[in-house]
């Protein structure tokens, strides 16, 4: 009781009140969104006006926002582009469905709190019902053409209580292309009415406003006028630095866009201007260090362009003190739940994985920037099941492991446990060391700490976590600044102490919240290979994405330590069967794994049927090879190379020597999964003992590979004897003249 009535009295002396804020504040600096640095500045003076640049209001309920969604739907859903042409026939968009409804009961499950949908992509082409274009959804049949998908949209986000945002690409290839277009034509500017008048419905918002610009931007300002007034609260404009075609020198003028989007949307941040910023890739990668406080050349209120910042050091003291202006411009990580921004197929795109996409979430969200997840509708105007369930397991796992503030209970003060960020405690100096004290031990793997950015701008610049056990403190994780928010990632701990150690700070840190959590850990699943000298090897199955990969240990950052356990007779394993411990021998025919964690959580079971050992097979012989593709590329133990024959005809083969004569009962082929091209349908086996003389053994056919290139394995009628075989195909899928095998394998009975 002493001991922690001790560390009560720590902690109770540790915070301050938070007039204390008031008092250390200088009389000459306010806190605000923006600073200019004087030429007499000092490095100290700098560091002062940094410290004293918060969040406007807007900026910071987008920073609480958290977790976003972004939609891609157009012409090149249906043409499986990314970008369009501008010259497509709207027709192209044969949407016959449309649920946008599921849309967004999968984000809220997700736990995101806003969807930003592409009301225009760089072809053109409009979602809504828009007055002055025909290039759009209302030349469609949808609905007669008299569909408006941003107005369904817009309902169901009010029905399942999430905001809503536009992109309104700036890149317009239509009006580039088309022959009346105004892209770049050179037109005059002069003074606007905006919104200018056009057939159609009357517009209910009686406002106008006068701009001195050309064709292009009258025609910008037009769009954004009817998107920001006619389909609810707009709560982000998204932009782009797309420009694809400089077709007549066209300049985007932004300053108007700016002036209109105040008025009409004052609530709304806009993406890619003074608001927020791109993290500097599209592939979901962070920072190790962001701060929303960071340099300009100039001001940022009055700036036309911004620069994509793709430096990982955009705001350490060094950066600050050459910098004219200093501004708060909040940074989103971007990336897609899919290969591409655009749906294609449920084929070939490879989707992310839920431990990926919340990997993500935990970097992303977890230090200091807003997650940003495209999902694309598929041509059934939803969202495609794998992506849904994505998204529900992401949810799940947010939910599970966030919901309960370990810390509740703890003398920890309740202004930081009470979510409230209005109250807030404020450190007695730059550096030191907050101890916290539980009733019971709790095991942990999370620590997030929240600074009262709203208030007080962005301090700390180093801190540390450290655990109580055996005695002594042991340090678990470390980072550098926090920010809005920083999770703090580390393998799970039990514990009744928990010290968070303030290294350096740029001021007083003020803190909004602190929370501990556990965060279930989900053991892998398995593959299992062989490879050509007849080892085996079982392994955490790695995702497949491979659009803009962000270079992530997934599972090191997730903290998922298991064991693998096998068996090689084909019954159940458990943790009393073999552990894996590296690559083994196995005469076994059928091996299952899976892995285990130390809380006895298992994974899914993983097997694979073995066939006959590779190493001493041989090639004899290919019909061809295209492109230097070998055919020793078809037993190489490597689904992701393949052997592919010249397009010569349906009719292609390959010849192997198995080394030894077997008995065989099966065989399997796996198709490459590249893309399309020569997937065998029908074929037949031949065998021979002696390579000479040939004996047709079966023939064969595998249907819709094509739409699933998964391994397909035939049995034959009559077991054969035979030490070479003899692949022939038939029928190549989709009328192809060209052959392609990425594996074979044979199986003894």
């Amino acid at each position: 009781m002493k001991r922690k009535l001790m560390f009560a009295l720590c902690v109770s002396s540790f915070f301050t009140p938070i007039y204390a804020q008031k008092q250390m504040k200088s009389d000459a600096l306010v806190f605000k969104n923006t600073y200019a640095i004087d030429a007499h500045d000092s490095k100290k003076d700098i560091i002062a006006k940094a410290v004293h640049i918060i969040p406007a209001d807007k900026q910071y309920e987008a920073l609480k926002d958290e977790f976003i969604a972004f939609i891609h739907f157009g012409p090149n859903t249906f043409t499986k582009m990314e970008w369009g042409s501008g010259t497509e026939d709207p027709k192209i968009f044969d949407l016959k469905n449309l649920d946008t409804d599921q849309w967004c009961a999968a984000m809220k499950a997700a736990g995101m709190k806003k969807v930003i949908f592409t009301a225009k992509h760089h072809d053109g082409f409009v979602l809504w019902q828009s007055r002055y274009t025909k290039h759009g959804i209302m030349s469609t049949g949808f609905q007669q053409g008299q569909g408006d998908i941003l107005r369904d949209l817009s309902q169901s986000c009010e029905k399942y209580g999430l905001k809503l945002g536009v992109y309104l690409s700036p890149a317009d290839l239509y009006q580039i292309e088309n022959e009346k277009g105004l892209y770049g034509n050179q037109s005059a500017y002069t003074d606007r009415t905006i919104p200018e008048k056009a057939s159609g419905t009357p517009f209910k918002d009686k406002r106008t406003f006068r701009y001195k610009v050309d064709d292009y931007n009258a025609y910008f300002l037009n769009q954004l006028f009817e998107l920001l007034t006619e389909y609810g609260p707009i709560h982000e404009v998204w932009f782009d630095g797309a420009h694809p075609k400089t077709k007549g020198g066209q300049k985007y003028n932004y300053a108007a866009w700016r002036d209109l989007i105040s008025n009409l949307a004052p609530k709304a941040v806009v993406f890619g201007k003074e608001d927020i910023r791109w993290c500097g890739n599209e592939s979901g990668n962070t920072r190790s260090t962001e701060w929303n406080v960071i340099p300009f050349d100039a001001d940022p209120f009055q700036m036309e362009g911004f620069r994509d910042l793709t430096d990982e050091d955009l705001g350490s003291r060094e950066k600050l003190y050459s910098a004219k202006f200093l501004h708060y411009q909040q940074a989103e990580t971007n990336t897609s739940i899919r290969e591409g921004w655009f749906y294609r197929d449920d084929v070939y795109q490879k989707v992310r994985s839920a431990d990926d996409v919340f990997d993500i979430y935990e970097r992303s969200v977890g230090g200091n920037s807003t997650f940003l997840l495209n999902i694309p509708p598929n041509r059934e105007g939803r969202f495609s099941d794998e992506d849904v369930n994505v998204l529900h397991a992401v949810g799940e796992r947010i939910t599970l492991g966030y919901k309960n503030n370990l810390l509740t209970g703890s003398n920890l003060d309740k202004s930081l446990l009470d979510n409230n960020d209005k109250t807030t405690k404020v450190f007695p100096g730059e550096t030191g060391e907050l101890i916290v004290s539980l009733p019971h031990p709790v095991k942990l793997n999370r620590l997030v700490i929240q600074e009262a950015v709203h208030s007080s701008g962005e301090r700390i610049e180093q801190h540390a976590l450290d655990i109580w056990k055996d005695g002594k403190w042991h340090q678990v994780a470390t980072a550098t600044n926090v920010g809005y928010k920083r999770i703090l990632r580390f393998p799970a701990q039990e514990t009744d102490r928990i010290r968070l150690r303030v290294l350096a700070s740029r001021a007083t840190p003020v803190l909004a919240s602190l929370g501990a959590y556990y965060v279930p850990t989900r053991p892998p699943q398995l593959d299992i290979a062989r490879d050509t000298a007849g080892k085996v090897s079982i392994y955490p199955a790695k995702s497949e994405f491979g659009w803009k990969p962000h270079h992530e240990d997934i599972l090191k950052n997730l903290n998922n330590a298991f064991e693998i356990y096998y068996t090689e007779d084909g019954t159940m394993p458990s943790a009393a069967s073999q552990k894996y411990s590296g690559a083994f021998e196995s005469k076994g025919k059928l091996i299952k794994a899976l892995a285990m964690d130390k809380d006895g959580a298992k994974g899914a079971i993983a097997q694979k049927e073995m066939g006959i050992p590779k190493q001493g097979w041989n090639l004899v012989a290919a019909s061809s090879n295209l492109d230097g593709k070998n055919g020793r590329e078809a037993f190489d133990e490597r689904a992701d190379s393949y052997w592919q024959s010249k397009a010569t005809g349906p009719v292609q083969e390959l010849v192997i020597d198995l080394g030894t004569a077997y008995s065989i009962a099966a065989f399997s082929y796996t198709p490459q999964r590249k893309n399309a091209e020569g997937m065998m349908q029908s074929g037949k086996l031949s065998v021979s003992l002696d390579g000479t003389h040939w004996e047709d053994a079966d023939s064969f056919e595998f249907g819709n590979l094509i739409n699933d290139p998964s391994t397909r394995t035939y049995r034959l009628k009559n077991v054969k004897n035979a030490r070479f075989v003899k692949v022939e195909s038939t029928v190549i899928a989709g009328k192809s003249q060209s052959l392609a095998i990425a594996e074979l394998d044979f199986f003894t009975p």
